[in-house]
């Protein structure tokens, strides 16, 4: 008897055709683009890389994303998340890596890094044991502060660039276009039927790409001088290995961990609708850690899940592995062809933070999902709200930090999750679990007392005027 074939796109293990996967795939692609190649550009500026050292740390930074991405899709023995998510060179590591960078190079990075994703590594072995260390409360709080951080990166893109000095940013023209392509995302989304509904991000995309080129602002300079074909090199870099340097690489892995322990969770919750597994869990930092560490052995920075693409899924949710295998081979293919990749980056700003802006709310939604399947008690909105405060605070006042260590401040200073991991987790340790149930026996138990304590006859006019009826009056 003939094998039916499993096409839906709604399933893990689904095979679409390819005209239908391929929309779904792009988008993925699209997504994350930028935020592939912006740490490289930002590191290579810092350590003061040569053009061609330059170009190298993004080749090898989207190639990285490719591998990274089909390895935690398909797995290798316990290594690999086998879930729909995305994985490559991320910003959460940007603040250390500048820190590091300014000081030892990128040598001092990529030998720092190397032992980082040793440590990730270890982490993913043992997280079965400490898993509960890790409920809800906090990785939901994790997934809320990824969405709201995120919210300011899609505002600068849609004004035109992610430098707030650059010259052209604020121009009303760049909010136009990031406007129609948001406007273009919301319509194919809530009114599209099908392939359009499921492909809303690109359909915005290629909007507002295409009123980027009736205005003017797409450059194809970069693409005539993109080679066809480069082949990477192992260790096109020396490695330094700095205690310092190892020290804050290890700690912001650490917190990567935790921020993968929210992004996995968020791909299972709102994606497909059950909770994470421990061995998809051990599995996705297992592999994280592995593809950090070798990827220092290329040039590429660390890896991480990607949260607008978590976004995308929990928005569609579209979880066949074939799409976003689709969009893993995609990445490949550009890391082995520049020139591939260097298409991609013409996309003006504008037009990707108009059809992420979306994205990044539903990874806030999601981390109020992820929330509310604990209990709302008076502890857990403790840990939430002051996780909240400090975090974003100390974000948007950076200065309020500026007589700490520097390597603190470029620790906390620029990432809120880190702030917000850290105090969700040392409050969810520290405070006593006190469910809903409790303090409502609580406040029964104390409305009890206060009735007890309370006279039956004191000061009641009532019952004192009662009480004179039983005397006559003398004659």
């Amino acid at each position: 008897m003939r094998k039916i074939q499993n096409t839906s796109i709604f399933d893990f293990h689904g095979r679409p055709s390819l005209a239908k996967a391929l929309p779904l795939s792009l988008q993925h692609v699209l997504a994350m683009i930028a935020g592939v190649i912006t740490p490289p550009i930002i590191i290579a500026g810092v350590v003061g890389a040569t053009p061609e050292e330059k170009l190298l740390l993004i080749q090898v930074a989207v190639l990285a994303s490719g591998v990274c991405t089909l390895f935690h899709l398909y797995g290798v023995w316990k290594f690999g998340a086998r879930l729909p998510a995305i994985f490559g060179v991320g910003f959460a590591y940007v603040p250390t890596l500048i820190a590091v960078g300014a000081q030892y190079g990128i040598e001092g990075i990529l030998g720092a890094q190397l032992i980082g994703g040793i440590t990730m590594m270890v982490v993913g072995y043992f997280i079965q044991y400490i898993r509960h260390l890790f409920p809800p409360v906090v990785a939901g709080t994790v997934v809320l502060v990824i969405g709201l951080s995120l919210y300011d990166i899609a505002v600068r893109y849609m004004a035109g660039s992610g430098n707030v000095d650059a010259p052209d940013f604020g121009d009303p023209q760049n909010w136009i276009v990031g406007l129609v392509t948001l406007a273009t995302v919301l319509l194919a989304s809530q009114f599209g039927k099908g392939v359009i509904k499921l492909s809303a991000i690109i359909v915005g995309i290629l909007v507002g790409y295409g009123l980027s080129l009736t205005l003017g602002m797409v450059d194809f300079a970069s693409v005539a001088q993109a080679s066809w074909v480069s082949v990477p090199q192992v260790m096109p870099f020396a490695m330094e290995f700095h205690a310092s340097a190892i020290v804050a690489m290890v700690v912001i892995c650490v917190i990567n961990s935790v921020q993968t322990i929210g992004d996995l969770s968020a791909t299972t919750v709102g994606g497909m609708n059950r909770e994470l597994k421990t061995p998809e869990l051990t599995g996705g930092l297992l592999g994280n850690g592995l593809t950090t560490m070798a990827s220092a052995f290329f040039g590429a920075l660390p890896t991480s899940t990607f949260s607008q693409n978590v976004g995308i899924v929990a928005m569609t949710k579209v979880i066949s592995r074939f799409v976003l295998a689709l969009a893993g081979g995609f990445m490949l293919l550009a890391g082995f062809s520049p020139k591939f990749g260097a298409i991609m980056t013409t996309i003006p700003y504008p037009v990707l933070g108009g059809a992420t802006i979306t994205v990044f709310g539903m990874i806030t939604m999601t981390g109020i999902k992820l929330l509310i399947k604990d209990e709302l008690s008076a502890r857990n909105m403790t840990i939430v709200g002051l996780a909240l405060a400090l975090s974003l605070g100390i974000a948007e006042v950076p200065a309020a930090i500026e007589r700490f260590p520097e390597w603190l401040q470029n620790l906390v200073g620029g990432a809120p999750i880190v702030v917000a991991a850290i105090t969700a987790f040392v409050l969810n340790l520290l405070l006593p679990n006190v469910t809903l149930e409790d303090e409502a026996r609580e406040r029964e138990a104390m409305a009890r007392a206060d009735a007890g304590s309370a006279s039956p006859t004191s000061g009641h006019p009532l019952k004192e005027a009662g009480q004179g009826r039983h005397h006559r009056p003398s004659a």
